[in-house]
């Protein structure tokens, strides 16, 4: 290549003093591997047999939650996956704060699985399982073999699938919607089959009551079937028709949720609408640099794969086939109309809104690239991925867990079950009864819910949670809770009002310290309030019934 108006000779990567590729060398390996590749090899011959990758995600699942366990072993769960399965306690088509599928996926889970630390990071780690699954049912409508594995392992070797993914909410759900609505979404286009036409319409209305977010998704689809060349077809087909009726059907619920509670889960998100022209490119600047980090280790592994052959790439997008063609315009309105939305209306966009989408390029890198690629590399960016699991396992979460222990969080999961074992205690101390209902910081709020034998119910309204607001006489008369940490002034003034409000409040004050392995950690006071119920028989028969309606 030249550039225009200079002299530079065109750069022939075949003339580089080092070949990236190692080509000579991959090529002398597949005709005769080393011994310790062999088993590796069997491994990628069981791509098309149908149980090489099952035994790919599975392994990454039970090493990556493993590592999860043992990290965070003395530390609460993460306050967003409280949060999730406390939406989830009581079904709904819709909460004040969020789409409801993260409550729906947390409720499910928690249905047939007991309630602790290592399920819940199980059911992330699945969550992250199932995208991968999904993302190979994309990647195998484009090639076969060993490809297939290597577009896992370029995603395994990004932080979403694991430290993203450990934050189960109404980001990291969408990590399974996504790639699932896609394979859909081509299917339908190609074959203009009523079964997948229903089923792109299902999946791309999953992925909306995940996150608002997704109707860059869907927006994409509708981009990327305009701009193919078999546009025509498609539309002139019943398929896009049936998907869009399909899609409203499955939505009506949510959308009739929307209409009858004054839509509060849109006013929390126009709330992120709130910028200039100034700080949107800021955040744009930021949202790309965000997910090229993201990406950045897949992609400098893949240019040491293709080597020379980089020159190819011009070539071979220009040769790509329909589908894949159909999948660029799908990558392509994932990134720019988020970002013409931001500039127009002043939005917030953080990278980590977007890193479900990064499988769409990971795909077309792989997928596009017309050279063969040695399984030589496959075998190797498979080591080094089970090589950085391995580390992460053995050496980076125990370090993780012993420095947390000694320095805490800032959230202050250390002290979550502790924190809700000693006020349910006190509370039975106080009442007799059961703990029913606990307010207070979310973190510890959500916290108490999940960790006390009682398993109170939430009691602040979703659609008053940044409020403050007092709660109302009869909730306190009913009983009830809440906890702070010390030196959370605006927590601690609340409950002074509450306090004013109940008249026959109790407050006190404890001490909880961290442990791990048996070795004490970090110490933090929490403040509680505890307000009795009434002896009146009716305020104790409404107990339960109101304090599910607050939540929604």
């Amino acid at each position: 290549m030249v550039c225009p108006g200079h002299d530079f000779p065109p750069v022939d990567l075949k003339q580089l003093p080092v070949d990236f590729a190692f080509q000579a060398m991959a090529e002398r390996s597949d005709r005769a591997p080393a011994r310790w590749r062999r088993p590796l090899l069997r491994w990628l011959d069981g791509v098309e047999a149908g149980w090489a990758v099952p035994l790919l995600i599975a392994s990454f699942v039970a090493v990556w939650t493993l590592y999860l366990a043992v990290a965070y072993a003395g530390g609460g769960l993460h306050p967003d996956t409280l949060e999730a399965w406390t939406l989830g306690r009581n079904f709904a088509f819709g909460y004040h704060k969020h789409p409801p599928l993260m409550g729906w996926a947390a409720a499910s889970w928690t249905f047939l699985f007991p309630l602790s630390d290592f399920s819940l990071q199980l059911m992330a780690m699945v969550n992250a399982g199932l995208a991968l699954f999904f993302v190979d049912c994309v990647a195998r409508q484009f090639v076969t073999g060993h490809k297939r594995i290597l577009v896992l392992l370029l995603l395994m070797l990004t932080p979403v699938y694991q430290f993203h993914a450990q934050r189960f909410n109404a980001n990291t759900v969408l990590l399974a919607v996504w790639p699932l609505a896609t394979w859909c979404f081509l299917r339908a286009f190609e074959t203009r089959h009523a079964g997948w036409a229903i089923a792109a319409g299902c999946t791309a209305a999953l992925a909306m009551v995940g996150k608002y977010y997704s109707v860059f998704l869907v927006a994409s689809f509708g981009f990327a079937a305009l701009a193919h060349p078999a546009r025509r077809a498609y539309f002139s087909s019943a398929s896009p028709w049936i998907s869009a009726a399909t899609g409203l059907a499955v939505l009506s619920p949510h959308i009739y949720w929307l209409a009858t509670t004054g839509a509060s889960t849109f006013s929390y998100a126009l709330a992120h609408a709130n910028g200039d022209t100034v700080s949107s490119l800021g955040d744009v600047k930021n949202f790309l640099l965000g997910l090229i980090a993201a990406i950045s280790v897949a992609a400098v592994i893949w240019v040491f794969i293709a080597g020379s052959r980089l020159r190819q790439l011009p070539a071979d997008f220009a040769a790509m086939s329909p589908g894949l063609w159909l999948l660029f315009y799908v990558a392509i309105g994932t990134i720019i109309l988020p970002i013409l939305t931001s500039l127009a209306m002043g939005t917030d966009l953080p990278s980590l809104w977007a890193l479900q989408g990064l499988f769409l390029f990971v795909v077309l890198i792989v997928c596009g690239a017309r050279f063969q690629v040695e399984r030589f590399y496959t075998v190797n960016v498979t080591v080094i991925a089970a090589g950085v699991a391995l580390v992460a396992v053995l050496v980076a979460a125990p370090i993780h867990a012993v420095y947390r222990n000694i320095h805490g969080y800032e959230e202050g999961r250390n002290f979550y079950a502790q924190a809700a074992s000693e006020l349910t205690r006190q509370w039975h101390e106080l009442t007799g009864e059961p703990l029913s209902a606990v307010s207070g910081d979310d973190s510890l709020a959500f916290a108490t819910a999940f960790y006390s034998p009682d398993h109170p119910h939430y009691a602040r309204p979703f659609a008053h949670q940044y409020d403050w607001g007092l709660p109302r006489k009869a909730t306190l008369g009913r009983g009830w809770a809440a906890l702070c940490f010390e030196g959370q002034d605006d927590c601690s003034r609340w409950m002074d009002s509450v306090s004013s409000r109940a008249g026959n409040s109790v407050r006190r004050e404890f001490t909880v310290q961290a442990s791990l392995w048996g070795r004490s950690g970090v110490k933090r006071n929490v403040i509680v309030l505890m307000v009795p119920p009434d002896a009146s028989p009716e305020s104790a028969a409404q107990d339960l019934s109101a304090s599910k309606r607050s939540l929604n």
